[in-house]
């Protein structure tokens, strides 16, 4: 696929980073700005000159990105100074998230904030003494401007070397120091009766910046957050605590009858501007599309609330039309700005609303979206066209339907109708960039949601989607072994150097992708991730996994672990719970005591303030139990195994995993998932060949049972 960014025009003298592959370098290869690429051409070169090294990081659906670049990287006179000045390196977020974790957490060492872009200037030895995000052109409102700061920067050097070396030798080591989480006696035994004290915290913590009327938590700007839901969803099912059950149904309503969520092609944007779920940054991320369906499938598993499944229906519709590859992987994002204008793309004024319906269908989409002829949000603070709407409910669609005396099926087929006329038209319109590179971790996200929701819903073709994207993962983003990752695929371009989350994503990806088709390759692939995950990201002295493996940490100044669940799950909270999952999959209890100590790694941390680590509270969860184990035992092609896996899938069961263990005909002792949990060996069908559950919990097994409603009764006595 070629991006637009591939085709730029007016570039009279491209640099360096017009050989990258990102999306996000190549928007800036026409740049006058002499750009590297991080690598040690740009710090060999920096020792030679001397000069100090400007790192500029971003990533393409990044708005205050883009107004930076026009701003100072395509003016003559910024660049001028800075290649004075520096030795200028781009770096893509999204490629070299271990690059962005570091010079992040300088920042918001150096500022208490972050964000992006990210502007860091350090020495030529990678020690930073400079961080900021946006930078003007130009000083105003208190914040420096570039062509103030660069000479500011070049004099210091100059007649102040020492105290600015001091100052980022005094950075790295700060960061050294919040790098480490030692282990205490007391997290070496574990949280004891402290863990469900823990859980507890979170839920309080959280229910203290719930927002009652709007949902969501805290204030504007609002994010989803989607593994707060799935922490709270679990906590109701802990505890039947009804509020926070109410928490979730509440939020995932709101969002998706407000301006966030894209009524017209489906999915949801960033996050939402406002209090009120109405006016969003407008980009879409793949992982949020990922995550949200997690979510909303999981609430619909606990609630039956066919309005959380078609939400979920809806986000996956849009990822499947806008955001595959035709070899089968995810895309990463779609920009929020078309035209050189954020959400241009998506609003509407009424007028055009008008022209493109029928007068009747029109006055009907603008009655229930809540269109005005003056547009429905402020438009000074985003810069829209006068008369600009973004569609968004306030009320649901059966109140509305009883309002207007007609059923809620018809209305909601009228819409539907008029919906399509909206996207048609909409599809003319010229698209926001896609940013179409495709990262391991990201895919193991959908790879995921796609298996839940295929197996919750009953719907093969995602499980056939979540199928071709694992294959296009495993094929393409490998490392020349065939066996380790790479973290980017883009153009038939693999590479760059995978981290944490790559494969605790796609072990995640797998994992439920196994628990969906019951192929045991899929659970043996994770296997496989697993065992490396651990090789090369595992520390050996205070446990817990890095974020970089030892290689690929060589370059930068500090090896950093995360395990804060900001926009989406760290790859230490993930990778907590696919430990667990894998030992009661496989009866390997090694897996779990590696996750008990990742779990006491950061114990002390994760016990100041729970709420901001719900994912891996979700891991906890699991861990202190209840679980149930089922092992469904039958032959191959017989007609009943299919009633005791879907009675396995109707109800919500999050700290379950299920083994399908299949038999052939006389003598077939060894089906392919006895290579991997060969505790199911023995577990044979009873009787004639009937289909047979073997129910186990918190270390103790039921009766095998060749009835479904049993089966069922054995599995409520885990709760």
């Amino acid at each position: 696929m070629t991006s637009e960014t591939d085709t730029k025009k007016d570039s009279k003298r491209r640099n360096r980073l017009a050989d990258e592959k990102s999306p996000y370098l190549l928007q800036h290869a026409d740049n006058p700005v002499d750009w590297y690429p991080w690598g040690e051409e740009a710090f060999e070169r920096a020792r030679r000159e001397d000069k100090p090294v400007f790192l500029s990081i971003g990533y393409s659906t990044c708005h205050w990105c883009h107004v930076m670049e026009h701003e100072s990287f395509e003016d003559l006179e910024v660049a001028r100074l800075m290649n004075e000045a520096f030795v200028n390196i781009k770096v893509d977020r999204e490629e070299r998230p271990d690059i962005d974790g570091v010079y992040m957490n300088v920042c918001q060492i150096l500022t208490n904030s972050g964000g992006w872009p990210l502007t860091i200037i350090m020495t030529p030895g990678k020690q930073p003494f400079f961080a900021a995000t946006y930078l003007p052109k130009e000083t105003r409102f208190g914040r420096v401007g570039m062509l103030e700061l660069i000479p500011r920067v070049q004099e210091a050097w100059s007649s102040e070397r020492e105290n600015l070396t001091q100052s980022a030798q005094r950075i790295v080591n700060a960061l050294r120091k919040s790098a480490v989480y030692p282990e205490s006696d007391e997290t070496k035994a574990g949280a004891g009766a402290l863990e469900q004290a823990v859980l507890k915290r979170a839920y309080d913590g959280l229910s203290e910046r719930f927002d009652a009327d709007r949902g969501g938590f805290g204030q504007a700007p609002k994010f989803p957050t989607p593994h707060n839901l799935l922490f709270l969803l679990r906590y109701w099912r802990r505890t039947g605590e009804e509020q926070a059950l109410s928490m979730v149904q509440t939020t995932l309503r709101a969002m998706r009858r407000g301006g966030v969520f894209d009524h017209v092609g489906f999915g949801f944007h960033r996050y939402s501007t406002d209090e009120s779920w109405l006016v969003p940054h407008f980009e879409k991320m793949l992982y949020d599309q990922a995550m949200l369906t997690l979510a909303y499938i999981e609430a619909y598993q606990a609630t039956g609330e066919e309005s959380f499944a078609a939400t979920a229906r809806e986000i996956l519709g849009y990822v499947l039309r806008d955001m595959t590859d035709p070899k089968g992987g995810f895309y990463s994002a779609e920009d929020a700005d078309s035209e050189g204008e954020e959400g241009k793309f998506y609003v509407w004024t009424r007028k055009e609303v008008f022209q493109v319906l029928s007068e009747e269908d029109a006055a009907l989409v603008a009655e229930v979206f809540n269109l005005e002829e003056g547009g429905n949000f402020n438009e000074e603070a985003t810069g829209h066209l006068t008369g600009a709407n973004i569609l968004h409910l306030r009320r649901p669609v059966a109140q509305i339907a009883e309002a207007r005396g007609m059923s809620e099926q018809d209305l909601r087929r009228r819409l539907e109708s008029a919906r399509e006329i909206l996207f048609r038209h909409r599809s003319a319109r010229i698209h926001p960039l896609k940013d179409d590179k495709i990262l391991a971790d990201w895919n193991g996200l959908m790879i995921a949601a796609l298996s839940r929701c295929a197996r919750v819903l009953g719907e093969e073709s995602y499980a056939e989607a979540a199928g071709r994207a694992a294959d296009f993962v495993l094929r393409e983003l490998r490392h020349g072994d065939g066996k380790r990752l790479v973290h980017r695929y883009r153009g038939g371009d693999a590479g760059l150097p995978a981290h944490v989350d790559d494969y605790a994503f796609m072990v995640f990806g797998l994992l439920e992708l196994y628990e969906t088709t019951f192929e045991a390759e899929h659970l043996e692939e994770a296997l496989r991730l697993a065992e490396i995950l651990i090789e090369d990201f595992w520390d050996d002295g205070s446990g817990g996994f890095y974020f970089a493996s030892a290689d690929a940490a060589s370059d930068l100044p500090v090896r950093l672990k995360e395990i804060y669940d900001g926009a989406i799950p760290s790859g230490n909270s993930m990778a907590m719970l696919g430990l667990l999952r894998l030992s009661r999959l496989t009866g390997d209890a090694a897996w779990e005591e590696k996750a008990h100590r990742l779990y006491s790694a950061f114990f002390r941390q994760v016990e100041q303030m729970p709420q901001v680590y719900t994912h891996l509270l979700s891991a906890l969860d699991f861990a202190v139990g209840p679980t149930a184990e089922v092992v469904v035992s039958a032959r191959i092609g017989g007609q009943d195994t299919a009633r005791f896996l879907d009675a396995l899938r109707r109800d919500y069961h999050p700290n379950m995993v299920v083994l399908l263990r299949l038999a052939g005909g006389e003598g077939d002792d060894d089906p392919a998932i006895c290579r991997v949990a060969p505790f199911t060996k023995p577990l044979v069908p009873h009787g004639d060949g009937q289909a047979t559950a073997y129910v186990c919990h918190q270390g103790r097994c039921e009766l095998p049972t060749t009835d479904v409603e049993t089966m069922m009764k054995d599995l409520s006595s885990s709760r």
